[in-house]
């Protein structure tokens, strides 16, 4: 999953806060920009599947 907001990936270094935009470089330093919210979940997780299952028993 691609989040369309991206945050600068050396803000802690260069800005004073977080500079989010939409574009892979940063507008204000030019440093390349990652994905600002983490994925909800792991694909390789190997225990995801029982997680799952205990999950749909319990409702």
């Amino acid at each position: 999953m691609k989040s369309d907001i991206r945050v600068c990936s050396a803000w802690r270094e260069s800005h004073d806060g977080p500079v989010y935009t939409l574009s892979d470089t940063c507008p204000d330093c030019g440093a390349e920009t990652a994905n600002s919210a983490p994925a909800p979940f792991d694909p390789t997780d190997p225990h995801g599947e029982y997680r799952r299952a205990l999950k749909r028993r319990n409702r």
